[in-house]
């Protein structure tokens, strides 16, 4: 089996490449860490080596390049079976797909206001009009799952899998943001924020010295 390598962004603001990074982490793939810091002179070629897109993250596997979150996802999940990367259920397994979906493609009122910053404390911050919406959307999406699939674990169907980690980015966020949330949501934030491989993400992210504009206030 080739060797898996990750391109990734920055560890503070790069919400898509943690998502493939923690479902590896968890799942206890060995993989290789390449960072770019976004948004520097130097960027644009560096993610040309790698990615088609020149957006991270990109999965390397042999002669395989990955690009998309989700798509890597998918592909680790046909590569390597014996996990449980999708709920067993059927019925489970279709709600985690399209839940992680709506996560890939929607909220643009969120990214845009509330964008990942896991080093930041921004309370108050980014209550744009439309934010409420896709915030209360994303709660019921935690209650519904939690309370019909999550009895046997803490995640959203019980157990840890690539809806999980769609939404960890999200979690940051509403941590950053301070967000107020029913007494589930905040129980599942802090599920996940007890993964030991997410807090080894902040930590990492917390020690970075690049800033982006873009992503403080």
């Amino acid at each position: 089996m080739s060797e898996l390598t990750l391109v990734i962004g920055n560890k503070t603001y790069s919400s898509w490449s943690l998502r493939p990074w923690l479902a590896m982490k968890q799942f206890g793939l060995e993989f290789q860490e390449i960072r770019i810091p976004l948004y520097t002179p130097e960027a644009g070629s560096q993610l040309s080596q790698y990615s088609p897109s020149r957006k991270v993250p990109v999965l390397l596997h042999g002669n395989q390049k990955i690009w998309d979150s989700l798509a890597i996802c998918e592909y680790l999940a046909e590569e390597f079976p014996h996990f449980n990367w999708w709920p067993e259920d059927k019925t489970a397994r279709t709600i985690a797909r399209c839940i992680s979906a709506e996560m890939h493609s929607g909220f643009q009122k969120l990214r845009q206001n509330m964008p990942m910053n896991c080093r930041a404390k921004l309370l108050g911050k980014g209550m744009a009009l439309g934010v409420q919406k896709d915030i209360d959307r994303i709660a019921t999406i935690w209650r519904d799952c939690r309370e019909k699939f999550g009895i046997d674990g803490d995640m959203l169907f019980g157990q840890f899998t690539i809806a999980d980690a769609m939404f960890a980015p999200v979690v940051l966020r509403f941590v950053t943001y301070n967000v107020q949330l029913d007494h589930i949501s905040k129980n599942y934030v802090e599920a996940i924020l007890a993964i030991p491989a997410l807090q080894e993400w902040i930590t990492a992210g917390k020690a970075e010295q690049e800033v982006i504009s873009a992503y403080e206030f």
